[in-house]
């Protein structure tokens, strides 16, 4: 059995499902002053009645590391760096304590000029970072020689309690990703480490000790114990299960449109030719760009709690989400309140949302159910605005696939997919506002945890191979050795490939399978020696474990 759980802005999805039947379901509303109870509760709801001995894994998709940046919910974090010689960057803008020190690591990993560890001790002893307990540790071209930020780890180990090292947080280059992403890794990594351990607690308290797994933004899962070294990798998780659980759920083979509607955002993605797009460097949160592998996604704030009045003769929707809808004692109207007002729905007091929509309605002399239908095409009109836009943008540029770029390729969507609580009441004033066939799957409710659910383990390395210097290098697997001139490209898959299934069978993964994503080698000639420069891409293949489309009919 496998438990998928999904915490979202609103509400706590929850699955539990044995092969391919989904045993049990639970949506409840998320306390969020108390976000370890209200997991422990839908875990328990899910469990309760169970075996929980035969329970293989729970997975779980949770917007903490994303919430904290955005609410500036974090730790402090002292990031030094060794920027080296060439172009200024302006990270003093977005990271509050920073430092730079001397020397620096050229292109090809050799150390051309050593850093002073007298500066970087006295850095260690400045009086304005004795209660920063966090630390960032990014010194340049340090996927292609970590020493550096290794040695500095060993000096500081002892005054922070937490550190992110950049070479551990991508393989792939470029300077100014790795320093954000390791700032961010080190501000979450608190707030993300105690909800781990609590969780952790909190089941074995029910001698629950299923394997704990954290889905990344990517789509792919990671174990919880990775999550503690990478917190980052879980930014943007809830979008990955909401686009996951949409594959799960229906099969395409074209250019479509996929819609997450929830309480309190709309997510928003793209297919071509059945295939999802991906960030081509990596996700972007709180205008700091990091080298996070991601699904492309766009998140507007509109959902079924959004908040909606009159503003001078105009209806205006969300972004905001004040409260509740009137339908469940809220203050406020809503969404949802116009689905009930319209019989798309009957949650909570129907009268309620009613008596609200008459309240609106007589200021704008309009009957209840004619205002409702007014609100429910503008909700539409905004969503439509929003993909129109951004697909000019998609459209602009090269498309990326997880394997490659579609240089000529132009996004046509031909079909939308909704999932989401609201997705069913909103379906027909979607259909008519893009004028293009939109279907709602089976367990639209529920999707996103069954996304979470469903999702496969998996990681990514990179490796990087001079032989004129005579180095190999594997950032993500801390593989950093000697290698013969005669290391060539063959040589260089085989060594990835048995350090990722290494890996994998530490991780006791099921049948795992390496794919080659790139491989390149290239000549180098430096005066009268000659050497190569291979680089690979790798990755244990993601995915579902199955889809849920080709058991039976997920159409609704």
């Amino acid at each position: 059995m496998l438990v998928g759980i999904d915490i979202g802005g609103s509400n706590i999805d929850g699955v539990l499902v044995d092969g391919n039947k989904i045993l049990k379901i639970v949506k409840n509303p998320v306390d969020k002053d108390n976000l370890l109870a209200t997991i422990k509760t839908a875990i328990f709801q899910l469990t309760a009645d169970q075996d929980v001995e035969k329970i293989e894994r729970i997975n779980l998709s949770t917007t903490l590391s994303t919430n904290a940046i955005i609410e500036n919910k974090i730790s402090e974090v002292l990031v030094i760096i060794q920027e080296g010689p060439g172009m200024v960057n302006d990270f003093e803008e977005k990271i509050p304590y920073l430092e730079n020190f001397d020397g620096y690591v050229d292109h090809r990993g050799k150390t051309v000029v050593d850093f002073d560890v007298g500066k970087v001790v006295e850095i260690k002893n400045n009086e304005a970072y004795k209660d920063i307990d966090s630390l960032a540790l990014v010194t340049k071209f340090s996927t292609r020689n970590p020493e550096v930020e290794n040695k500095l780890k060993d000096l500081l180990a002892d005054d922070f309690s937490y550190i992110s090292l950049g070479h551990k947080m991508s393989g792939r280059l470029n300077f100014p990703r790795r320093v954000y992403s390791s700032y961010l890794n080190s501000a979450v990594a608190k707030v993300f480490v105690s909800f781990a351990e609590n969780i952790q607690k909190a089941l074995a308290q029910e001698k629950i000790f299923a394997p704990l797994y954290i889905l990344k933004a990517d789509g792919a899962t990671m174990t919880l114990e990775e999550g503690k070294d990478r917190p980052i990798e879980s930014i943007l998780s809830g979008p990955a299960a909401s686009f996951m659980g949409m594959t799960a759920l229906s099969q395409s083979k074209d250019d479509e449109i996929y819609l997450d509607i929830g309480g309190t955002t709309t997510d928003i993605f793209f297919l071509t030719d059945g295939r999802p797009l991906y960030q081509p460097l990596g996700m972007e949160i709180k205008s700091m760009k990091t080298l996070v592998k991601g699904l492309y996604s766009k998140s507007i704030g509109l959902g079924g709690d959004s908040y909606v009045r009159l503003e001078g003769k105009q209806i205006k929707i969300g972004p905001e989400r004040k409260d509740r809808p009137l339908a469940f004692e809220g203050n406020y109207l809503t969404l949802t309140d116009a689905f009930n007002a319209l019989g798309l729905s009957d949650l909570g007091d129907v009268n309620k949302s009613i008596s609200g929509l008459k309240i609106l309605g007589d200021q704008m002399d309009l009957a209840y159910k004619k205002l409702a239908e007014e609100i429910l095409n503008k909700a539409a009109k905004i969503i439509f605005d929003e993909v129109k836009s951004d697909l000019e943008k998609i459209n602009s540029k090269p498309l990326y696939t997880v394997k490659e770029v579609l240089e000529n390729k132009k996004l046509q969507p031909k079909k939308i997919k909704l999932i989401g609580g609201p997705a069913k009441a909103l379906a027909p004033f979607i259909e008519s506002a893009f004028g293009l066939e939109t279907q709602v799957p089976k367990y639209f409710q529920v999707a996103n945890a069954l996304g979470a659910c469903l999702s496969k383990p998996t990681f990514e390395a990179n490796l990087q191979a001079d032989t004129k210097r005579g180095y190999v290098n594997i950032p993500e697997l801390g593989i950093y050795k000697k290698i013969p001139g005669t290391f060539d490209l063959k040589a260089g898959e085989e060594l990835i490939k048995e350090e990722i299934l290494k890996k994998a069978r530490d991780l006791k993964l099921e049948d795992p399978q390496v794919e080659i994503l790139e491989a390149s080698s290239f000549n180098m000639v430096d005066y009268y020696s000659f050497g190569r420069n291979i680089r690979i891409k790798a990755q244990i293949q993601g995915g579902l474990l199955y889809n849920l489309w080709d058991q039976g009919d997920c159409n609704d």
